[in-house]
């Protein structure tokens, strides 16, 4: 990530939150229509139909503005080859030192990893930033936001593909 107020995107990545931005976008009028529907129906106050469908026209409108500010300042790129070590867009599987529990995750922003059940974490969070470079098999301490210190061994890197 070469710019702190940019967002590393696949071109998929970027493709996928332009697909949905459009259909937002063309939803609108259908969002309109049902709001003004259920204004038909009488009584505001006591109108649930009505004040549902406001709220889903205030989701929808919070995530245009979302997804707009997100393209907008997309910097769209290669996927990391696994090979080169831990990088933004790379899925990692770790274990933690002393322990038998492994974790896999995703590094980079929430939005690469909004079609995913894995756990996102930035490269400029603490164990994303001490991973970033490190390759299977290296052993990794970094220090917690609450002061500790914990080891892991990298398990694997691969591309993520959304």
């Amino acid at each position: 990530m070469s710019d702190p107020g940019k967002t590393w995107l696949t071109q998929a990545a970027f493709d996928k939150l332009q697909s949905e931005l459009d259909e937002l976008i063309a939803n609108r009028p259908a969002v309109a229509a049902e709001i003004n529907e259920r204004r038909e129906e009488g009584d505001l106050k006591e109108n649930g139909g009505y004040h549902a469908a406001r709220e889903e026209q205030g989701r929808q409108e919070g995530r245009i503005r979302q997804l707009e500010e997100l393209i907008r300042n997309a910097e769209i790129g290669e996927a990391p080859d696994p090979n080169s070590g831990v990088g933004i867009g790379s899925v990692v599987t770790i274990q933690y030192v002393g322990d038998d529990d492994t974790e896999k995750f995703l590094i980079g922003s929430r939005e690469i990893g909004a079609t995913t059940d894995l756990q996102v974490y930035s490269p400029e969070s603490a164990i994303g930033g001490a991973l970033t470079g490190h390759k299977v098999g290296d052993e990794v301490t970094y220090e917690t936001p609450t002061g500790a210190s914990i080891t892991v061994k990298v398990l694997g890197v691969e591309t993520f593909i959304p």
